[in-house]
């Protein structure tokens, strides 16, 4: 399905914000001097653009720490002014919205919870009506990217033009190295579907802890994303909130020196003359490729022919374990990765399946 969203990407914190975008401060805003130190240090930097901080927090048990509330508005501000910089907060409900926007906090972004829920974000989005504050959206707690666009398109349609997303990954019942599972192959599709938009990564919520934190980071740099947002705590081990997950400013300073912030586009000539080069045998591999696919499903259509006039089942199980086992060792030989190898051979043979159905029930 087509998106309909209409956003100035220069507009989103104002016409010189930088790329790429740099927000950082507390999981939570859980005392007055912690969230200013957090900043005075976090400025000192002159890396962050942009601060964040929690003051609500939506959270599976009642029993954990939930934020601290209204009162902390006026804490973020204050760092703000302070500072200098724009200050973000999540929001999740109206009264949020309204509180938010009469503290003068600069951004509100719409957290993954909410996000997952069209009533939730229709609420907001028609608070924010007739406001001009920019509004970054979270992607769903699970990979659902048509919930995701949604979500955008209400906020969109209440006249919200300041727009942008942000990937935090997607809750995954697999075992993983993450918190949430980045699933790039999602906020890709998202950049395809709605050119232009800015998308931030949030890799304090991928990685869940900090180890892997420049990992994330960087292959969120080299898939082109517009930011970063990074989660810094001035005392991490007293935080209230996502303690592993958090940077002191003084490590977040060095992680952001460590990254390797590449060009958005080639303005060499030798440079982009190699790439088209090389972009076009790309090209005639992928035509090739197209060629070879459409040949083996027509083999799979005869298949589907000689099964039907001898009433044999679509599918045999010994014939697919022994795709799946010598595809993989042919694809490891090859260099290809064992994940690549399965999830292209799950589709081949999808497609394979449904061929021969059509063939047999003609």
């Amino acid at each position: 399905m087509e998106a309909h969203i209409s956003f100035e990407r220069q507009r989103l914190i104002g016409l010189d914000a930088p790329r790429p975008l740099i927000i950082s401060g507390p999981c939570s805003a859980e005392s007055e001097s912690q969230v200013l130190q957090t900043a005075l240090a976090l400025k000192k930097l002159d890396r962050v653009h942009v601060l964040r901080a929690g003051v609500w927090k939506p959270r599976t048990r009642p029993s954990n720490f939930e934020g601290i509330g209204s009162v902390a508005l006026a804490w973020v501000r204050a760092a703000g002014k302070a500072t200098g910089l724009p200050t973000a907060i999540e929001v999740a409900n109206s009264r949020h919205v309204e509180e938010a926007l009469k503290a003068g906090i600069d951004i509100l972004w719409i957290g993954a919870r909410s996000t997952a829920n069209p009533f939730a974000v229709q609420e907001i989005a028609d608070t924010l009506r007739g406001t001009d504050t920019p509004i970054l959206v979270k992607n769903p707690v699970n990979p659902d990217i048509e919930l995701w666009i949604g979500a955008l398109e209400r906020v969109n349609k209440a006249g919200i033009t300041k727009l942008g997303a942000i990937h935090r990954g997607f809750s995954t019942f697999e075992r993983s190295k993450y918190r949430n599972k980045p699933t790039w192959e999602i906020p890709i599709e998202l950049k395809r579907r709605v050119p232009g938009l800015p998308i931030i990564c949030d890799p304090s919520h991928i990685c869940g802890r900090t180890e892997t934190l420049q990992e994330v980071a960087q292959n969120a740099l080299d898939l082109n994303f517009d930011g970063l947002m990074i989660e810094s705590h001035v005392r991490p081990g007293e935080a209230l909130s996502d303690a592993k997950q958090q940077l002191t400013p003084e490590e977040t300073g060095q992680l952001l020196s460590k990254l390797v912030f590449r060009h958005e586009s080639v303005t060499d000539v030798l440079t982009r003359t190699k790439l088209e080069e090389l972009r076009e045998r790309i090209n005639k591999i992928d035509h090739e490729v197209l060629n070879i696919m459409a040949e083996r499903m027509a083999v799979a259509e005869e298949i589907g022919s000689y099964k039907k006039q001898n009433n044999i089942t679509i599918l045999q199980a010994s014939r697919w374990d022994e795709i799946v086992r010598t595809r993989l060792e042919e694809g490891q030989e090859k260099n290809l990765t064992k994940d690549f190898v399965m999830k292209l051979f799950e589709i081949i043979h999808r497609e394979s399946i449904e061929h021969q159905s059509r063939v047999m029930n003609e």
